[in-house]
């Protein structure tokens, strides 16, 4: 007999080892996915917001102004005249008219429409029409009123609306042990919607103010039938796929759903985009909205079909898979011939009861209650995006504006008194101009006798050139003084970014692949510790910072490809800081960890970190407590190294570093010398966490 050949192959517990990296691997492939996707949509779908095929009305004769401005994206109807013209502005048929008179011609805008759609029309044909000589007046209806200036209340009004709509789906199938088909499914999701859609009514309306107390009932049925919509549709996906569900309800609703969804106006979005957001409950849920509180209920049929479409099916799925197809297994297995003993139809439920037979009641009592107690969850988180994001963003203000002088001018104490700015005095305009290279201040005022010349930052802030225009144009003709308007920027805005809106867009995706990376890690290990798991997530940073890098600068071209370099190590700071963070949360707390992160990040950070428009224009709560989170240090840190070649951002660089260096001493510490017991987690909680995320979009 020869010898016997010793095993080449690895032994249990080197295979155990590779299983586990290869868990690890495909977890943060699936993150890294996502993340990509996720910047793909949100940046290619706003990073250029222009007309395209805009529904615009005329009257009156051929106008050479309106074969000026229309090849740029306007889709013309003609009137009879102007009231007609102007009823259809009303109805929110049209964004806008241009009525052709003998002596002067009339534009009609509607701020209310699309707020950014207004200024783009707005200054096209005052543009064209000064060239050609042409006199305009300009008549506004619709206005936005003042408790929602920029036209933010409608799509800030999704967000609540969406989440806990998502939110209840994926908690309530997590609570029912995955059996997203059960037969009350339909009637529980329901109910929560019109609990859901109370609450956000209550807050945004009588408690913070974003609208008048009239709407509150015409808006109430709308908040149902949106949530509804949603938590149905994402409440079947998950009936029929099981976990991966989540996943795709979070890819459908959340990353298609709204970067197609057009609210800053579903006519700035590149066709496609439209297109494709038409058929989803994002957009129509906008439309409807918008819709019912500033154009009277007009056009409204469209959106509440295919709501309730999404909602109808939704609810035919659950109720097939939940009650109809059973049944039929039931019937089918009544009429099976009986085979040995002990087989038979009794076989599908406990032994002699009969087959479907409902659980014992102290096992319901206890379903019960873990399904109340995530709905109480989830009305917590919609509470709070709600509150949070609304009273943050829904009446920007600028308080303290930092701005610059050279000189002095009546105009500064007359424009003093309707916005509020934190002046500094300058030698002459090339040291106003430094101090905007530096990011220093927001813009500034040139005064040389009765001459006042104000230079506008564009690229430091989508918004702030308006209320400053506005103030400064005011107060120089009660004044009577001379005035002009320059704009000025350090760095070029991107021709496919025209009004500074990438940094902000790229990021969400950001923040929601750092601590999705730290929470699929846990799905991957079934732990929230690993003695490498500062390493492996620095190492998903560096990965993820160069995709995203990749897509934004070189693919999209929302910023020059001179940044790239920069950019990169940025991105990657951002994401693996929020990842220690949400890393140490789950070490500590376990899986609520990841809902900690989310409330820390996204809840309170995302609506403190001003965004494109801008921090001076915060809530002083908000503004105060943003230089200590994340999301505006990596707000700051993006956009002036990519607008203000680095100025600006030392205070940004530092928090970000601590966050790094301290989590990164931290997580460490704990993942060495702390030992914990398998803590179970799954895809479905990752991807719930992150469907919660998407609320702080901008």
């Amino acid at each position: 007999m020869g010898t016997p050949v010793a095993d080449a192959g690895a032994s249990p517990e080197e295979k155990a080892r590779g299983g586990m990296a290869k868990k690890i691997v495909v977890s943060l492939v699936v993150v890294l996915v996502v993340q990509a996707i996720f910047e793909i949509c949100l940046v290619s779908a706003n990073q250029l917001l222009v007309p395209r095929n805009m529904p615009f009305g005329v009257a009156g004769p051929p106008s050479p102004v309106v074969a000026a401005v229309a090849p740029g994206g306007l889709d013309l109807t003609s009137y009879p005249d102007q009231a007609a013209a102007t009823t259809a502005v009303e109805e929110g048929k049209q964004y806008g008219a241009y009525v052709t008179g003998k002596t002067g011609d009339t534009l009609i805008v509607a701020p209310a429409k699309s707020f950014f759609g207004f200024i783009d029309i707005k200054a096209a044909f005052l543009e064209a029409a000064h060239k050609l000589g042409r006199p305009v007046t300009v008549e506004t209806v619709k206005p936005l009123p003042s408790s929602d200036p920029i036209g933010a209340v409608t799509g800030l009004l999704l967000v609540p609306l969406l989440i806990g709509g998502l939110l209840a789906a994926v908690f309530v199938f997590k609570a029912a042990g995955g059996k997203a088909a059960a037969p009350w499914r339909v009637a529980i999701l329901v109910g929560y919607s019109l609990v859901g859609a109370v609450l956000t009514d209550l807050i945004c309306g009588p408690g913070i103010g974003a609208y008048s107390g009239s709407h509150f009932w015409p808006l109430l049925p709308c908040f149902w039938l949106i949530t509804s919509a949603v938590t149905l549709t994402a409440a079947a996906i998950q009936a029929v796929a099981g976990k991966v569900g989540t996943v795709l309800v979070l890819l459908l609703l959340v990353v298609v759903g709204l970067a197609s969804s057009g609210g800053f106006g579903a006519y700035l979005l590149p066709v496609y985009w439209r297109n494709i957001g038409a058929a989803l409950p994002p957009q129509n849920a906008i439309d409807l909205i918008n819709n019912v509180l500033y154009f009277g209920g007009n056009n409204i049929a469209t959106p509440l079909i295919v709501l309730f479409l999404w909602a109808l099916a939704g609810a035919a799925v659950i109720g097939y898979l939940g009650r109809i197809r059973p049944a039929r297994k039931a019937a089918a297995a009544a009429h099976v011939p009986a085979g040995p003993a002990g087989a038979g139809p009794a076989a599908d439920g406990a032994p002699g009861t009969p087959a479907g037979r409902p659980a014992n009641p102290a096992g319901r009592r206890r379903g019960l209650i873990a399904i109340l107690v995530a709905l109480g969850i989830c009305a917590v988180m919609q509470c709070l995006f709600a509150v949070n994001y609304m009273s943050a963003q829904h009446a920007p203000e600028a308080v303290d504006l930092p701005f610059g002088v050279t000189g002095s001018s009546p105009v500064l104490a007359a424009a003093q008194k309707d916005i509020s700015l934190k002046v500094t005095q300058y030698q002459d305009e090339a040291a106003v101009r430094s101090a905007i290279d530096q990011a220093k201040i927001w813009g500034g005022l040139v005064s040389s006798g009765t001459s006042n010349t104000l230079l506008v930052v564009p690229s430091i802030s989508d918004y702030a050139a308006l209320p400053l225009t506005a103030a400064f144009e005011k107060a120089a003709k009660s004044t009577g003084q001379q005035f002009t308007v320059k704009a000025y920027m350090p760095v070029p805005l991107a021709p496919k970014d025209p009004i500074g809106l990438v940094p902000g867009i790229m990021l969400a995706p950001l923040l929601i692949g750092g601590y999705m990376s730290s929470t699929l890690l846990i799905a991957a290990t079934g732990k929230a510790a690993g003695r490498w798991r500062a390493a492996t997530l620095l190492g998903f940073g560096i990965v993820a910072g160069l995709v995203v890098d990749l897509i934004v600068c070189l693919w999209l071209e929302g910023f020059s490809s001179s940044k790239f370099w920069i950019v990169w190590p940025i991105c990657s700071l951002i994401i693996t800081a929020v990842a220690f963070f949400a890393a140490i949360l789950q070490k500590l707390v376990g899986a609520a960890g990841t809902l900690l992160t989310v409330i820390v990040i996204i809840l309170f950070g995302n609506p403190s970190s001003g965004g494109a428009t801008g921090y001076p224009f915060l809530p002083t709560f908000w503004r105060d407590i943003g230089p200590f989170l994340p999301p505006r240090n990596g707000y700051v840190l993006l956009h002036n190294t990519i607008y203000f070649n680095g100025h600006g951002t030392a205070q940004a660089l530092t928090v970000l570093l601590l966050y790094f260096g301290i989590g990164a001493v931290i997580l460490g510490v704990l993942d060495w010398f702390r030992s914990e017991a398998p803590m179970p987690a799954d895809v479905t909680e990752g991807a719930a966490m992150t469907s919660a995320a998407a609320g702080g979009l901008p």
